[in-house]
């Protein structure tokens, strides 16, 4: 009994995420198959996804973005250089150690946003 309860506790200190939207998952202490998606909405637009998917001849593993998702995420990685490149500017200008570390916490920032494709 001791190696399942440790088995389970260990599992549980796993950060589990959205299998849609990519938001952390809240711990569970609830016995039984591990939640995937956060919320309702989350799982229906996986279904819709899934169902597309199979309508549309696609791979299993196609990822499908709208046009206003994809404008979306290239705004998104050009933030994600900028703020890279401002940290290398910055670098070879000499900047104090306390503005890179600002400049290093905004890229960290820009990064996380970026990691939620939805």
């Amino acid at each position: 009994m001791e190696l399942v309860t440790e088995a389970v506790a260990g599992r549980r200190e796993e950060a589990r995420h959205c299998a849609w939207c990519g938001r952390r998952l809240p711990d569970s202490s609830r016995i039984g198959r591990p939640r995937r998606y956060c919320a309702q909405p989350c799982r229906q637009r996986a279904y819709e996804r899934r169902a597309a998917v199979q309508r549309g001849g696609l791979p299993e593993d196609a990822v499908v973005l709208s046009s206003g998702e994809l404008a979306d995420l290239q705004d998104r990685l050009f933030q994600l250089r900028c703020a890279a490149e401002d940290i290398a500017t910055a670098a070879a200008d000499g900047a104090a150690r306390t503005e890179l570390h600002r400049l290093a916490d905004e890229l960290v920032h820009t990064a996380r946003g970026l990691e939620r494709l939805r």
